[in-house]
């Protein structure tokens, strides 16, 4: 509802077409009427649909009609957020250390929930055989297939060779559980009982003198 919404008096028609609490049809009463139920109710008179004849309106909650439909409108404008695309280049003849340096760079990218534009880039006679730059792509997207899908398919554009990966969803979330839990201290372990300090035997003493047997003759 819009802050031009009129509820209760506010609503100044002879009669309207009353939806109940319950979703009911109630028909078309007086508006005196329609706002005596809903006084009778502890709810709101709320109209809901002003262009109709004669206007439609609901006996509802309206303080709580309203958050509900903030909290939707949230929702759906955190869900329109566009996308960050990445964008990660390698060339069709990449050695093994260059790709995996590249590969790790696509898995960044995917577990902070963007989307990666993967360009193949072909120079001189590399034109010729666009299967290498394909291969490479699916070889990619196989690898990281744990975290993201192959959005857009391969395809060639001019010099370049093309794909867009796209993350699973929920792999934000599962990588940062991850890295909590990697991040998070080893139990220590149990500190072994400590030993009891060794006892000592003391030396018998020696009598006193004129108290030892006296010696025989």
């Amino acid at each position: 509802m819009s802050a031009e919404t009129r509820i209760n008096e506010r609503i100044r028609v002879p009669e309207v077409r009353l939806v109940g609490p319950g979703g009911e049809q109630v028909g078309i009463v007086r508006v005196e009427d329609a706002l005596r139920l809903a006084i009778e109710a502890d709810l709101d008179l709320v109209e809901v649909a002003p262009d109709a004849r004669p206007p439609v309106c609901k006996i509802m909650d309206y303080g709580k009609f309203k958050y509900e439909a903030a909290q939707k409108a949230r929702e759906s404008r955190k869900n329109q957020q566009q996308t960050v695309i990445k964008e990660q280049k390698l060339r069709p003849k990449i050695d093994d250390h260059d790709y995996e340096t590249k590969k790790r760079n696509v898995v960044r990218f995917l577990e902070a929930g963007s989307k990666v534009k993967v360009t193949i880039m072909f120079r001189g006679r590399e034109q010729s055989r666009p299967e290498l730059g394909y291969r490479l792509l699916q070889r990619l997207g196989a690898d990281v297939a744990d975290l993201g899908f192959i959005e857009t398919s391969p395809k060639q554009d001019g010099r370049n060779m093309t794909m867009v990966l796209a993350p699973h969803k929920g792999a934000k979330t599962r990588a940062k559980a991850q890295e909590a839990a990697q991040a998070a201290p080893a139990q220590a372990a149990p500190r072994p009982a400590a030993s009891a300090a060794p006892t000592t035997e003391s030396a018998p003493s020696a009598p006193a003198p004129g108290t030892g047997d006296a010696p025989s003759n």
